[in-house]
């Protein structure tokens, strides 16, 4: 039905003067749609009421009774209009889909915020270097960066290590505040423990995917791919969680995301889109995941994110262990 259709009709069936109305009752009375449906109506209800009727072609008009309203028909469709009316109702009872309940967030903004600290820690021992005996001082930037050639031959351990590293404390300040208030909002919602194990994928699934597109001399580092990801997560999470509301419009949040990627992610001489967006998509793809699955389990229970949390420190260790010995 056309945009304007609505409201052509309102002012047809609202004009219409009941003198008229009277004049043609002796050839075809009126008469107000009654059984089953209440005669005095809402404004809106009556408007929404002759749409329907006006879609199925049964003549009708909106009269005022006090301070409600009137639904009229002529006498001989008042069969047909009450049965279309009544199909509309049933059909439309559970609408709109009441919103899902709402999830209370968990209280974990220090723990997040502490695992922030310590990755700006982690950048000032970068900039004077890890001694160790016989090797000198070794220069992690170099070793931890993804280097699309290295990881392309097996060095795995550059996609996870170049989420930890930054080209300077604009890079590393940016990440720490824009990029920790939606860390903070995923910790929250899902619970530190699976949201870091999301991030921690995102992160070096887009670092993964970025190296085998980009050229084999490609370079880059920093956390924003995780960061990006965390948008994709929080967008999926919203998007799944209100898709019976958002009815065709399910890919909003995720549009929203991209918006904010395209205002963030694309800016700056040494950004790096494909890291950005990589991390975002699979952000949308484990987001999608995780809020189905939490939508029918729950939220992990304190022992599981404890382990999941252990876990992507493990992992963190453990790629710069491989970083050091086999670098």
């Amino acid at each position: 039905m056309p945009a304007w259709h609505f409201s052509t009709l309102v002012i047809i069936v609202e004009s219409m003067d009941l003198s008229d109305k009277q004049h043609n009752e002796d050839a075809t009375p009126w008469r107000p749609v009654s059984p089953g449906i209440s005669t005095l109506l809402t404004k809106s209800q009556a408007r929404s009421w002759a749409l329907v009727l006006d879609s199925r072609s049964i003549p009708c008009c909106i009269a005022p009774d006090g301070t409600a309203w009137q639904l009229l028909v002529p006498e001989p469709h008042l069969e047909s209009a009450r049965r279309e009316l009544q199909l509309f109702e049933e059909a439309n009872q559970s609408w709109p889909p009441a919103l899902p309940a709402t999830r209370q967030l968990i209280e974990n903004t220090l723990p997040t915020v502490s695992v922030l600290l310590l990755l700006a820690t982690f950048h000032n021992l970068t900039l004077v270097g890890l001694s160790l005996p016989e090797r000198g001082i070794l220069d992690l930037y170099e070793l931890g960066a993804a280097h699309a050639a290295s990881i392309r031959i097996g060095q795995w351990w550059q996609c996870v290590t170049a989420l930890t590293l930054h080209a300077g404390p604009v890079h590393l300040l940016g990440n720490l505040t824009i990029g920790g208030i939606f860390i903070i909002l995923l910790c929250r919602e899902l619970g530190s423990g699976l949201a870091w194990s999301l991030l921690l994928a995102s992160g070096t699934l887009g670092n993964l995917l970025n190296a085998w597109v980009q050229s084999p001399d490609h370079r880059s580092v920093g956390a924003s791919t995780a960061v990006f990801g965390a948008v994709g997560i929080l967008a999926a999470i919203s998007m799944v969680r209100y898709r019976h509301d958002l009815q065709r419009r399910w890919f909003i949040p995720v549009a929203a995301g991209l918006a904010l990627l395209a205002i963030l992610g694309t800016e700056g001489k040494h950004t790096d889109l494909g890291a950005h967006l990589f991390g975002f998509c699979f952000g949308v793809f484990f987001g999608t995941a995780a809020e189905i699955m939490v939508g029918k389990q729950g939220r992990p229970g304190s022992v599981v994110n404890a382990l999941l949390a252990l876990s992507s420190g493990g992992i963190v260790v453990g790629a710069w262990w491989c970083a050091i010995v086999f670098g």
